[in-house]
């Protein structure tokens, strides 16, 4: 089975946000980058299951500059078996996602597989995209991925439940929390990450259908009041009066 990873290069969660003085680029001194996590635990852990079991071989791909490629040799450390590096800035989903396609529309791959979303856009627009532009079925938010005999069973979350869905391949999917757990690289690992081909493609002509005006950082907690226990209709005034609808 041939199987393409799309990671994406994100900052750590414990990252300081911060942006430039006029609030127009995102300030990215001093930041740890790291896999978008939906991305290596979920679709590349399972990706990396699925060759264990029936064979084949996993890609990683990834948009982005040179300052990414450590984030790269992680997945390799993981155990894909090669990666490539489309050498653009991904400044936009749509651009991104024809980066992708352009790339995989000839390879022969049986899955592409992505996190449902990355952790700092959280756009979850990628992966649908990709499908659309190649052509092929998409499964959003899959929690749970068995193949076998050319065929895809997958489950994945709707509203109020979740849905079995069958699906030959090829296919595009996203993967959600439930589909694999962690993996920690080990020295072995690290050391062949090394040596496993990493290769860079030029950018091909796309698309840019957003741009980005300006950041703003999320306000703060606000005040809190307490009421006394004995005074429930001062409560009730504050619902009806002062209470903001989330």
């Amino acid at each position: 089975m041939k199987i393409l990873v799309c990671i994406s290069n994100v900052p750590d969660t414990t990252t300081k946000i911060a942006f430039s003085a006029d609030n127009s680029t995102f300030n990215t001194a001093g930041v740890q980058f790291v896999i978008n996590p939906y991305d290596e635990w979920f679709a590349l852990v399972r990706a990396l299951e699925l060759k264990e079991t029936q064979g084949g071989n996993v890609t990683i791909l990834h948009v982005g500059a040179v300052d990414s490629e450590a984030t790269i040799r992680k997945g390799l450390a993981i155990g894909a078996d090669d990666a490539v590096r489309i050498d653009t800035e991904p400044n936009d989903a749509f651009a991104a996602a024809e980066q992708i396609a352009a790339f995989a529309k000839d390879k022969g791959f049986d899955l592409i597989m992505a996190g449902k979303e990355t952790i700092n856009y959280n756009g979850a627009m990628v992966g649908a995209m990709v499908a659309e532009l190649m052509s092929l079925p998409y499964i959003s938010l899959a929690t749970k991925l068995d193949v076998a005999n050319g065929v895809a069973t997958i489950e994945h979350d709707i509203d109020g439940g979740t849905e079995v869905v069958e699906c030959t391949l090829p296919l595009v999917l996203s993967a959600n929390k439930g589909m694999a757990e962690q993996r920690i690289p080990n020295m072995k690992g690290i050391m062949s990450a090394r040596t496993k081909p990493l290769q860079v493609v030029p950018a091909a002509t796309t698309d840019r259908l957003t741009s980005i005006s300006s950041y703003e950082l999320a306000k703060g907690r606000t005040e809190c009041k307490f009421i006394d226990a004995s005074t429930p209709e001062q409560l009730i005034e504050l619902l009806h009066n002062e209470a903001k609808a989330i």
